[in-house]
């Protein structure tokens, strides 16, 4: 099958449509590869009945949702960009801790957007065991989110390959994993607990209206994946969701701004962070 030019600007723009994501030229066979993969599944002929089937017989988003769970599927592993963790951990966390104790706030919110296999929020979530020590000083939240079902339910499962925590400190290893014979690790169960997993599109802002009181956000590596529009739109919420004072982290290869002058940039042990105004 060869995708026509035509055909794969009818697909980009509809996906564009319902989730924000855009898909530039050079991703043509990327796509093609994976609509070839949906017409065998479903036993259609042409890419025009994929696209029909998309557009018009599929009323409660199944195909749909088929569809994007096979177009963003992205590898991730524990502590990732370990130095941007640490300013988290070492800096940001103990500022905002600090600010809520004074205020007699101890409700704690973190955000993994586009959380994919669950190895960024679990991470977030040693970081918070470790660096708070006695956690029931705290009601700690961390909302992990993702528009690809497939990956949340590998989140919710928390059970990873050795090449998934080849980063993992080994004091870490030792305390919140478990191990298996077949070399499989296993979150540990109080960590898994702190984690909530819910199916998100960034896009849906009558969904993000339930998203509320967040002190941290964690959107690495996702705004790649849309384009200038949509990633105002997307910031925007974020600021709307943030509370005053609150941090945004963004990949390394990602700048606030180029997307929003409504963050304050700051450094924080060497890694730059944006922050929303108090």
């Amino acid at each position: 099958m060869n995708l026509s030019k035509q055909e794969y600007q009818r697909i980009r723009d509809f996906i564009y449509r319902k989730t924000g994501l855009f898909f530039e030229d050079r991703k043509l066979y990327f796509v093609q590869k994976r609509i070839e993969k949906r017409i065998e599944f479903l036993e259609l002929e042409t890419t025009d009945d994929y696209i029909r089937e998309l557009q018009f017989r599929d009323p409660n988003g199944e195909e749909l949702q088929a569809f994007l769970n096979i177009l963003t599927t992205n590898e991730t592993y524990f502590f990732r960009e370990f130095d941007q963790l640490a300013a988290f951990a070492e800096h940001c966390l103990s500022e905002i801790c600090e600010r809520k104790r004074i205020l007699g706030n101890t409700k704690l919110r973190v955000w993994s957007a586009g959380c994919s296999t669950g190895e960024e929020p679990y991470t977030l979530g040693i970081i918070l065991k470790e660096m708070l020590g006695n956690e029931k000083d705290w009601l700690i939240n961390i909302l992990a989110t993702d528009i690809n079902t497939r990956v949340l339910n590998i989140a919710k499962k928390g059970v990873y390959e050795p090449r998934a925590i080849k980063d993992v400190p080994q004091e870490y290893l030792e305390t919140w994993f478990q191990s298996f014979a077949s070399e499989r690790y296993s979150v540990h169960p109080i960590i898994k607990k702190m984690c909530s997993f819910e199916i998100l599109n960034l896009m849906d802002r009558k969904a993000l209206k339930n998203i509320v009181n967040v002190d941290f956000i964690f959107c690495r590596n996702v705004l790649i994946y849309f384009d200038n529009d949509s990633r105002k739109q997307v910031v925007s919420n974020f600021y709307d969701i943030l509370n005053p004072g609150g941090y945004i982290y963004l990949g390394h290869s990602e700048s606030m701004t180029r997307i929003s002058s409504a963050f304050k940039i700051r450094r924080k042990g060497g890694y730059i962070v944006y922050q929303k105004p108090e």
